[in-house]
């Protein structure tokens, strides 16, 4: 009886011994063991296997979620980067020219108007026919006078389009009246230079009418532009 209850001290003690042999080499599994709670509010204790799954699941679902956050980043910086390729540059515009003759109508208006008063003058002195001095008053003035007009106002930077449609009718008016002249005496001077000069200038008026105006200055063009 003696040598059983030695043994079985002797057993008690070699267990003690290996417990606290175990807590002193394994310290971290302590330190690592992890408390989740169930459906019902309990606690409950990990393994330590089921720790290190644990762990080893929550690793790889960090690396997973950030590799899929940068390849997601890396995909949007392709897709923002081909679109800014693919999109046509635009050019900021400045300002459209605005379509115009390429001459203007007073360039040859004022030496029209002045062909005709000044004919009408030296007709009336050679042959003192009233008829020439009436041309050349009620012609010649007005077309000199709006040509001059249609200077002053593009100067300014306005549109001059009504001098020059008046201008226009004058034009084909004494082209009409020295047609009908011509017709009758067959007379080259004064009627029919008269007529073959007003239907030239007839025709470039309203090539200056149908191209839009004349020119802008040179001044507001370079602004515009």
């Amino acid at each position: 009886m003696a040598a059983i209850s030695q043994f079985s001290c002797f057993s008690c003690v070699n267990r003690s011994l290996l417990h606290r042999f175990h807590a002193r080499s394994y310290p971290s599994l302590r330190s690592k063991g992890l408390v989740v709670m169930s459906s019902d509010d309990r606690t409950t204790g990990l393994s330590s296997k089921e720790i290190k799954a644990e762990l080893s699941y929550r690793e790889n679902a960090i690396k997973s979620k950030n590799g899929s956050s940068l390849k997601s980043y890396s995909d949007l910086e392709e897709t923002v980067t081909k679109k800014l390729e693919t999109e046509p540059t635009q050019e900021p515009v400045l300002g459209q020219q605005k379509r115009a003759a390429k001459i203007h109508d007073f360039c040859f208006g004022i030496p029209y108007g002045g062909i005709v008063l000044f004919g009408g003058f030296v007709g009336f002195v050679f042959s003192r026919n009233p008829a020439n001095l009436g041309t050349g008053i009620f012609f010649g003035g007005p077309l000199l006078a709006l040509s001059t007009l249609s200077l002053k106002i593009w100067r300014k930077g306005k549109s001059s389009l009504p001098y020059i449609l008046g201008q226009a009718v004058l034009a084909g008016y004494l082209m009409w009246r020295s047609i009908q002249t011509y017709s009758l005496t067959n007379k080259l001077l004064p009627s029919g230079f008269h007529a073959a000069i007003s239907a030239a200038m007839l025709c470039f008026y309203s090539y200056v009418v149908l191209s839009g105006g004349n020119p802008p200055p040179k001044k507001r063009l370079s602004v515009t532009a």
